[in-house]
């Protein structure tokens, strides 16, 4: 195996590596020993041939991936599960699956035993190319997103690109949509090579493991900087502040990096409004965006509720809404804005003009719970 298939992520926890590997199952197949396995129980089914003879059923807990298992309560249950399991300080536990199973994985493992060392197979785009590099874990609190969590990363990340094959193509545009926004917070040329051959992605996702390496060197790079979000990593909260409120008032039924990629968008039309991009970088970059959105139904949207959502973001202060807006691809920066009527009209006239930023619960399919195809 060359160093190319390699990264080392710097932590202050720990320095953790990144490994891309043709068969998981020989990776997975060392770990038994003195591993504890969560697995999403949609990956378990979809490859119960590899899976049945290497994991433990004794020390291997199931787990139904929706963000609603994203909870203080459930990972107690789980923490019980482990105890009665005689999970003990020098075990390690392994997640499989995508970034529910990471966040509840990884959540658990900080708090136990006030720390067990754990690793990770993600098994979705999404997961692989943003969310298992960073050390956070994120919990759900009510129906607001991710307002818990802990920084702790795993001992060691392993990349298997064929899990992308039983991936249906709204769980790969979500994971485009992550490294389209890693392309424009840095500003990387990669972003013409990735939406010109968009449709050829969706149907052999295997091309895109150089893009999913791309994404991940940009996110290393600020995460060595910044690992605990203060300073530069504030700047990956591109779309992600109007996205995640997108996910709760659409009851999650948006993928995360579709809402995300609608969240740049809105995000970009903000800045324009207030002066920061032109309207032509605006409208190009709107193109590109809109490749990647989800049906949508300006019937759905309920403004009030999705303004809601945004005030109770994490990242608030006081009665600002902190976000990053953006003169351009590789130029953003973190502002705080007025939660008041001047940016509910900006919103408003968005949602006339470019679509609202919420599907129609009626007629959206909720994801299933890995992500990946049955």
């Amino acid at each position: 195996m060359s160093t190319s298939d390699r990264l080392v992520i710097r932590s202050r926890f720990r320095d953790y590596e990144v490994t891309f590997v043709e068969d998981f199952s020989t990776i997975l197949a060392s770990r038994t020993e003195h591993g504890f396995f969560i697995v999403d129980k949609v990956v378990m089914e979809l490859y119960r041939p590899r899976l049945q003879s290497l994991l433990p059923a004794g020390r291997t807990l199931l787990v139904e991936a929706t963000e609603r298992q994203k909870t203080l309560e459930h990972c107690q249950g789980l923490i019980g599960t482990l105890i009665e399991s005689n999970i003990r300080k020098h075990h390690r536990l392994v997640a499989l699956g995508g970034g529910v199973i990471q966040d509840i994985t990884a959540f658990i493992a900080s708090i136990l035993f006030r720390g067990v060392q754990w690793s990770f197979f993600p098994t979705t785009l999404l997961a692989q190319a943003d969310s298992c590099v960073g050390s956070k874990s994120s919990l759900n609190l009510g129906k607001y997103k991710n307002l818990l969590g802990t920084f702790y990363p795993p001992s060691q990340i392993w990349i298997d690109v064929g899990f992308l094959q039983t991936l249906p193509a709204d769980e790969i545009k979500s994971g485009i949509g992550e490294i389209l926004h890693f392309y424009l917070v840095d500003g990387n040329e990669r972003i013409s090579s990735l939406m010109d051959n968009y449709d050829e992605h969706l149907k052999n996702p295997r091309g895109l493991h150089e893009h999913i390496r791309t994404a991940l060197e940009i996110k290393k790079k600020t995460v060595e900087l910044d690992e605990f979000d203060q300073h530069q990593r504030n700047l990956f909260n591109y779309g992600h502040t109007f996205g995640h409120a997108i996910e709760t008032v659409s009851g999650y039924r948006i993928r995360h990096g579709q809402a995300v990629t609608m969240g740049m968008d809105i995000a970009n039309y903000v800045s324009c409004e207030r002066g920061y991009l032109p309207k032509a970088t605006f409208v190009a970059l709107h193109q590109i965006l809109a490749k990647n959105m989800p049906v949508l139904s300006l019937d759905s949207i309920c403004l009030d509720d999705y303004f809601t959502a945004l005030s109770k973001d994490k990242k608030n202060v006081s009665s600002h809404l902190t976000c990053i807006l953006t003169s351009g691809p590789g130029s953003m920066k973190k502002a705080e804005i007025p939660l008041d009527d001047d940016l509910k009209d900006i919103l408003s006239a968005y949602i006339r003009t470019y679509g609202a930023p919420c599907v129609s619960v009626a007629t959206a399919s909720a994801p299933s719970a890995s992500g990946h195809g049955q």
